[in-house]
């Protein structure tokens, strides 16, 4: 079921949206009667909870998921290296120079070490987690920036394998939401692309059950108040 008012996923017993405290269910079947007097002063359940009358009540916060860039994503770089390493050794034996050795030394260490340098910079600079309440992402290798995404206010998540993924068991995960600012470097306001993650479809699951979870817990709360 969706809220009439901002669209999120609202669980079928749910009174109240979850997101934007919208009444979703039973508002048409009797149409309200004009209120009066301290009726009409009555804050709504909405209302309550954001003036802190009704706090949510705390609960233990669970890790679910902790994740980073997967190194299989390298895999066409490790091909690459290989077949030019390859190519400089029958290079070097053709051509019986020294320093056609010395160069060809030099190109396998520098493909070797590219690939190499990139995935220890990528798995120490991007670190994802997943627990019953939200969304952590951190990155970067010299300054740390952390930040992290409310699961109930997030709207959409896909996720995206090309051959090599299927075959290895990896892809994107993109989680989209309306009311946050997540855009990252080359993205679109709303949106958050994370890098390659191993068992992508896992993981994109396991954000779904837990954010739908959430909103689940939010709107029966809010119908009880």
């Amino acid at each position: 079921m969706l809220c009439p008012t901002c669209h999120a996923d609202v669980p079928a017993d749910a009174a109240f949206c979850p997101k934007c405290g919208q009444r979703v269910s039973g508002a048409a079947e009797q149409p309200a009667a004009p209120a009066t007097g301290a009726a009409a002063a009555a804050p709504s359940p909405v209302d309550r909870l954001r003036s802190g009358q009704h706090p949510v009540p705390h609960e233990e916060e669970k890790e679910l998921w902790r994740g980073g860039y997967s190194s299989k994503a390298m895999l066409g770089a490790w091909i690459f290296a290989c077949l030019v390493t390859v190519a400089a050794a029958v290079a070097a034996m053709v051509l019986p120079n020294p320093v056609a050795w010395i160069a060809a030394l030099v190109i396998a260490v520098l493909v070797w070490l590219i690939p190499v340098f990139k995935l220890g910079a990528m798995r120490m600079s991007v670190e994802y987690t997943l627990t019953t309440q939200r969304f952590l992402h951190k990155k970067g290798f010299v300054r740390r920036v952390a930040d992290q995404i409310l699961l109930v206010d997030v709207d959409d998540i896909t996720y995206e394998q090309g051959l090599m993924g299927r075959l290895l068991n990896f892809g994107i995960i993109t989680l989209r939401a309306k009311d946050m600012s997540l855009a990252t470097k080359g993205s679109e306001e709303g949106k958050l692309t994370l890098v390659p993650v191993d068992d992508v479809q896992r993981v994109a699951n396991l954000i779904d059950e837990a954010r739908r979870e959430e909103r689940r817990k939010r709107a029966i709360y809010m119908a009880q108040v």
